[in-house]
């Protein structure tokens, strides 16, 4: 649906979020980068109080009173604004009165300015790069224990047949099992450097159903999948069934540190003009995974991208990694904030350059 205001298209083109409000702070048009920054579509942004959009300081309440009333402007740096019940962002912020023939509805102008960007971008590559050197050390051992592993296994079959006592062959059992384990370990260890993209036309939501009926067959007693789809959403290019594995492992994990109780959101919404890997996209696609359970440990938050880092004592420690992987393919990211009653992944997949 196109926006109400043609003047202000060109908007759209900027990487800082604009909204523009009339007299009674009623937002009258939200570019690109607002909707992203907000997590709403233009749709519904636009007609709403300022204050049922976000929640902000007096002090940015005093500086809209006085754009308005007295024709001032406003600069602030580190300005908290809250979106939605529990986020929490910190931006600089631009409030300037206008005036304009074509809309004269409009009367201010608000600039947003996420001040983390430049440092969640460094961030995040510098972690790509770290897991990127942890999987290949990984992958080299994986190797070098394969082989071994396969002449400890045939070894065990061959000292089998020739035991007279059947009491031990319950030993030469066990090696064979541990073997046969530890080779299904070192295959899983391999797999994310072997699989090739299958790229086709894939829409999200199928990909997501999918999982949810997974998941609920898994899980049939006291867990709970919500959807909240933004159902206008196109199609991306990627191979559907690595992305069905993205989103199972993530939410996989929900369920099992929930015990299978408690209540997983799966989230769609669009994002514009987001830089990737420092590639610049005009459109992708943002699909969080949140969950209600007991939150990650503050001691691998920052390692559970890692190959075999797991919270739980009978987990392997490769879910996250090889969704990782498969996102990384597709010139995505992941990312996870966590505290005890609400976990949120948030797999960021790009649709169209800029």
């Amino acid at each position: 649906m196109p926006k109400i205001y043609t003047p202000f298209s060109g908007l759209d083109h900027l990487a800082s979020a604009v909204i523009l409000m009339d007299a009674q702070r009623h937002v009258r048009y939200a570019n690109g980068a607002a909707e992203n920054l907000l997590a709403v579509t233009g749709r519904s942004l636009e007609g709403r109080p300022l204050e049922q959009v976000m929640r902000y300081s007096a002090t940015l309440e005093a500086a809209l009173e006085n754009a308005i009333a007295n024709n001032w402007s406003y600069t602030g740096q580190n300005v908290e604004i809250r979106r939605g019940d529990d986020d929490v962002l910190h931006l600089n912020c631009t409030v300037t009165p206008v005036h304009c023939e074509d809309a004269p509805e409009i009367r201010m102008l608000m600039e947003l300015q996420p001040i983390d960007q430049q440092l969640k971008a460094s961030r995040e590559e510098r972690l790509i790069e770290q897991q990127q050197a942890s999987r290949e050390l990984i992958r080299n051992l994986a190797h070098e224990i394969k082989n071994p592993l396969g002449g400890i296994r045939g070894a065990a079959q061959l000292l089998e047949h020739e035991l007279n006592n059947p009491s031990l062959k319950e030993y030469t059992q066990v090696i064979i099992k541990e073997a046969d384990r530890l080779q299904d370990l070192m295959q899983r260890l391999l797999s994310p450097h072997r699989a090739t993209m299958q790229p086709y036309p894939v829409n999200i939501h199928e990909v997501l159903e999918r999982v949810r009926s997974l998941l609920l067959l898994e899980f049939p007693d006291g867990l709970v999948i919500r959807r909240d789809y933004d159902t206008s959403l196109p199609e991306l290019v990627g191979d559907r069934e690595q992305l069905i594995q993205v989103f199972l492992n993530i939410a996989r994990n929900a369920a099992q540190a929930m015990a299978g109780r408690g209540e997983i959101v799966f989230q769609t919404r669009a994002a514009r003009q987001v830089t990737l890997v420092k590639r610049r996209f005009r459109l992708a696609i943002d699909v969080a995974v949140i969950d209600n359970g007991p939150g990650i440990p503050d001691d691998i938050k920052e390692r559970m991208f890692y190959p075999l880092v797991s919270g739980r004592p009978d987990g392997t420690g490769l879910g996250l990694t090889l969704a990782q992987s498969f996102v990384q393919q597709h010139q995505g990211s992941v990312e996870c904030d966590s505290r005890p009653g609400r976990t949120r992944f948030l797999v960021r997949l790009p649709i169209e350059r800029a």
